[in-house]
């Protein structure tokens, strides 16, 4: 016996109230349940764990496409600016530079001529496979996606803030001659080229001699913008011997050099200029007609300027009667101790004379 509907809805009518009484009996159960467990499980495995991936082959499973899945990575793509200091990993060294490993979608490169401060010849000396260090972003990314990198930059940076604070504490520093030009001598200063003019040079040796010479060295110039690093030779040898020196001392000199404007003596490594206008109370056409190089004299220092690295002396103030050194130097030497005493003397009473008179409040 065969029962045909009398329609669709006497056929959907019993199917509907079992599923309404199930569902009722289900949202009986949660209302009743006294509190919802809604923590999530501690064994659920990360993101990398192989546990966690769909059992399917080809992607089965897989919530999202592999497109779909590089485009979610590019959301938390770190954004590389030129200027920023990054830390990186060495992970190939290569005869033109080195490859980093930065964390970006492709690995940087990193030339030679910028892996160093100082003249790398092999990347291996500087640098290691699997090496951790900061990197400097020279450039944007390439049509390859790929990022230019620096340490010599950093390095550069570095050396210019550690000139700046030497020159601040007014430091002597040592330093090896590399090279002479016509113009002086040139020397690196942590890992900068310097600069010593040939009037900053203060020795008896011929330019050309100091190559590998370690001069001691005073701060001229620090100027990071110009990339101007000028050093004196002269003021850290005059700081020197300035520190066992004093005004209105008498000291034995050798003549080294005769200009029009006065002589050049040699006062134990240092020079002091000898004006023309200290040599005599006497008027001098010319320092020549009165003196000789290689001559020893005596003479007495009446400046020094350790700032300008510059001793100033005289025989004017030994002479005993104006002109003596025209027309009798030795008579000037024999007394240069007598007369050095009474320019001490001197001295003495015009700073007493300057002296503000005290004032006594009762």
């Amino acid at each position: 016996m065969t029962l045909t509907p009398s329609s669709e809805t006497d056929t959907l009518e019993p199917v509907t109230d079992a599923l309404a009484e199930t569902i009722g009996e289900e949202t009986a159960d949660v209302e009743n349940s006294a509190e919802l467990d809604l923590t999530v499980s501690e064994e659920v495995p990360s993101a990398d764990d192989s546990s966690s991936r769909a059992s399917g082959r080809d992607g089965d499973g897989v919530g999202f496409t592999i497109d779909e899945f590089a485009a979610l990575l590019s959301k938390y793509d770190y954004n590389f600016k030129p200027g920023d200091v990054v830390n990186g990993t060495v992970f190939a060294l290569e005869s033109k530079g080195a490859m980093i490993d930065i964390g970006a979608k492709t690995a940087a490169f990193m030339p030679l001529q910028e892996v160093s401060i100082n003249r790398v010849e092999h990347l291996s000396d500087v640098l290691e496979p699997g090496e951790v260090r900061e990197f400097f972003i020279l450039s944007e990314e390439n049509e390859d996606g790929q990022l230019t990198l620096s340490v010599r930059r950093i390095e550069y940076q570095r050396a210019w803030e550690r000139v700046r604070q030497l020159q601040k504490e007014d430091a002597t520093i040592y330093s090896e001659v590399f090279a002479t030009n016509r113009g002086g001598a040139l020397v690196r200063v942590e890992g900068l080229r310097g600069f010593i003019p040939g009037s900053h040079i203060s020795t008896r040796k011929a330019k050309e001699e100091l190559v590998a010479d370690f001069l001691p060295l005073k701060f001229l110039e620090v100027d990071e913008e110009r990339n101007r690093l000028v050093l004196s030779h002269r003021r850290a040898l005059v700081e020197r011997k300035m520190n066992r020196l004093e005004v209105g001392e008498v000291v034995l000199g050798t003549v080294r050099g005769i200009k029009p404007y006065g002589a050049f003596i040699d006062i134990g490594g240092v020079s002091g200029l000898l004006h023309i206008s200290e040599i005599s109370h006497e008027h001098i056409e010319t320092p020549h007609t009165v003196l000789n190089v290689n001559d020893q004299m005596k003479v007495m220092i009446i400046d020094l300027d350790a700032e300008r690295g510059r001793i100033s002396l005289s025989t004017k103030a030994l002479e005993p009667e104006p002109g003596d050194m025209l027309s009798d130097p030795q008579k000037v030497f024999d007394k240069a101790e007598e007369m050095a005493a009474r320019y001490k003397q001197m001295l003495l009473e015009q700073a007493e004379d300057t002296e503000p008179m005290g004032v006594t409040l009762e």
